[in-house]
């Protein structure tokens, strides 16, 4: 039977309602707000019929929250005294109930796809340049602007796509992802509003709150301020690119907040891995952190640091690796990480070619109807069909028979997955490599499934794995060749951080001294330069990592 540490009894009895929790990956974090939000409703501090609310940044972290909470409050009082909704389903709330004092419909189109990507697609826009696009339309609406001031700023700047897209999504009476914070905020900077969910909700807990923006921080802010708990770790901030700014949200809730609680015990990794971890502190503003049990780890666990002269023998090397800890351990999870999915791509050929069982967490898992679909449109694909469409996005939608499907949740799904066909068909793969590609299962299928999963560091954030085998450890590629500043650089270091923190019992860290460019010319790369604070990690080489699972407790580790 669970029993809490004495951190998250702290947690859960502090008396303020404002409080900002520190905790790294693997110190119990999600079970300690599950516990505050049961001492704020046992004692009294959120008195019916007030409510809590929970924010999170994902449907699967909404979820992960809300099983915990089923341990802890009857479910009676988590229906009528928690609400748990992601920021996007927060602001759609928001919109619905209150866009009148905006000025705008309630009717309002929400986005159910990426609909701006699905748009630089049908226009055949350049990769590179979709990402600018998309940049620019997300900064402009990271402020509190109304439709017309965003339309100026966007003609200010100058770019005739971003403006055209934003005119065509005015005229469809539709919002983007983007919209829904800008519109919240706009909702809630009138008072009788504010007061109306400020009185509603007797508290508010943030998960993550090193990934808030500061337009998110001001929506919690509107609604909770000074009755905020907030749980995450700085050196977890790895959404810049997305808009978050963690030193400046951490500046301002430290600023808010009268008690903070700091956990530095881990229960999730080795005294190995969290050595290899604590590394890299100085670099992404971590806290040391220790094993909390560091006796019951066989071996102590394992960190690695290996150099091999290609990509492909590097490939070739973590499929041997993996091999060797599956045979030993066969209901063990891998994970295989990179910064970026093109360096992993010589990885995921290599696990193509062999027997072993492994996901790959960018293609996704379609659920059985979506899968369904998608495998029947691609075995009676027209490829020459498709190559003269000219749009591009209906050409699939009328294949898949799109319009015809009625359930909401399938819609969504299937756009998701036509997108990502998509972008396949645009790297020139064939229809029948898509369809060989598709996994079937359900939300939970990639976080129980043992043998491989090759995924990205951001991707794998909140996940974890018995082994981490993170690869392409060179200049360019982490740190990615576009973070410049020093605040970029520390960003790298953080995701570094991160894809070694998703590891149990051990990190092996790879590098190659030649990678191909994407054109597939050799190109000499140098070590990344976070290796050099690895070495105070004391990393095994090759030989030792073999010598390491020679001598090991294999039947010690599948138990641990």
């Amino acid at each position: 039977m669970f029993s809490p540490t004495p951190k998250q009894l702290e947690i859960r009895n502090a008396q303020a309602l404002d409080l900002l929790v520190v905790a790294p990956a693997g110190c119990g974090k999600t079970e300690a707000l599950a516990l505050r939000i049961q001492g704020l409703l046992q004692r009294g501090s959120v008195a019916a019929p007030k409510k809590i609310l929970v924010t999170t940044f994902s449907n699967r972290a909404r979820d992960n929250i809300k099983e915990r909470l089923k341990s802890y409050l009857a479910p009676a009082v988590m229906r009528d005294r928690v609400t748990v909704v992601n920021f996007h389903g927060l602001a759609a709330r928001l919109i619905r109930a209150h866009a009148n004092v905006i000025g705008l419909s309630d009717k309002l189109i929400l986005p159910e796809n990426d609909w701006v990507g699905e748009q630089l697609r049908q226009r055949n826009t350049p990769w590179n340049d979709r990402g600018a696009i998309q940049n620019l339309l997300r900064e402009a609406k990271q402020q509190p602007l109304h439709d017309a001031a965003v339309e100026a700023e966007l003609e200010r700047i100058g770019n005739a796509t971003a403006l055209e897209l934003e005119r065509r999504r005015k005229a469809e009476g539709r919002l983007t992802y983007d919209d829904l914070p800008r519109l919240a905020e706009l909702i809630l900077a009138h008072d009788s509003v504010a007061d109306l969910y400020a009185t509603h909700f007797g508290a508010v807990v943030v998960d993550e709150f090193q990934d808030l923006t500061p337009q998110q921080l001001r929506i919690v802010n509107r609604i909770g301020h000074k009755r905020t708990t907030y749980g995450g770790d700085l050196a977890q901030g790895i959404y810049g690119f997305a808009g978050a700014q963690p030193l400046a949200v951490d500046r301002a809730i430290r600023a808010e907040c009268t008690s903070v609680i700091e956990f530095s015990e881990s229960h999730r990794s080795s005294p190995a891995v969290l050595s290899t971890v604590n590394a890299l502190g100085p670099l992404t503003s971590g806290h040391t952190l220790t094993a909390a049990d560091p006796s019951s780890w066989p071996s102590g666990g394992l960190t690695g640091s290996v150099v091999h002269q290609s990509a492909d023998s590097e490939a070739g090397w973590i499929v041997k690796i993996a091999r060797a800890i599956l045979a030993r351990a066969p209901g063990h999870r891998i994970g295989v990480l990179a910064r970026t999915a093109p360096r992993r791509r010589f990885v995921d050929a290599a696990f193509a070619a062999s027997d072993l069982a492994h996901w790959r967490w960018d293609d996704g898992v379609l659920d059985t109807d979506t899968a369904k679909l998608i495998k029947a449109m691609l075995a009676r694909f027209d490829l020459v069909a498709y190559a003269a469409a000219p749009d591009k996005v209906a050409f699939l939608r009328a294949a898949a028979g799109f319009e015809s499907i009625t359930d909401v949740d399938i819609r969504k799904s299937m756009a998701d997955a036509l997108g990502w066909v998509q972008d396949l068909l645009s790297d020139a793969v064939k229809p029948e490599d898509i369809r060989g590609r598709i996994k079937i299962g359900d939300s939970s299928t990639l976080i129980t499934s043992a043998g491989v999963h090759l995924l990205s560091g951001h991707v794998g954030k909140g996940q974890q794995f018995d082994w981490a085998i993170v690869v392409g450890l060179e200049e360019d590629f982490i740190p990615f060749s576009m973070a410049t500043t020093p605040d970029e650089i520390a960003e790298e270091a953080r995701v570094l951080s991160v894809m070694i923190s998703r590891a149990r019992h051990g990190v092996m860290l790879s590098r190659a001294s030649s990678v191909p460019t994407n054109g597939g010319y050799p190109k000499s790369r140098a070590p990344s330069r976070f290796l050099e604070s690895i070495v105070t990690a004391s990393p095994l080489d090759g030989s030792g990592i073999v010598e390491w699972f020679k001598d090991a407790d294999w039947a010690a580790i599948s138990r641990r």
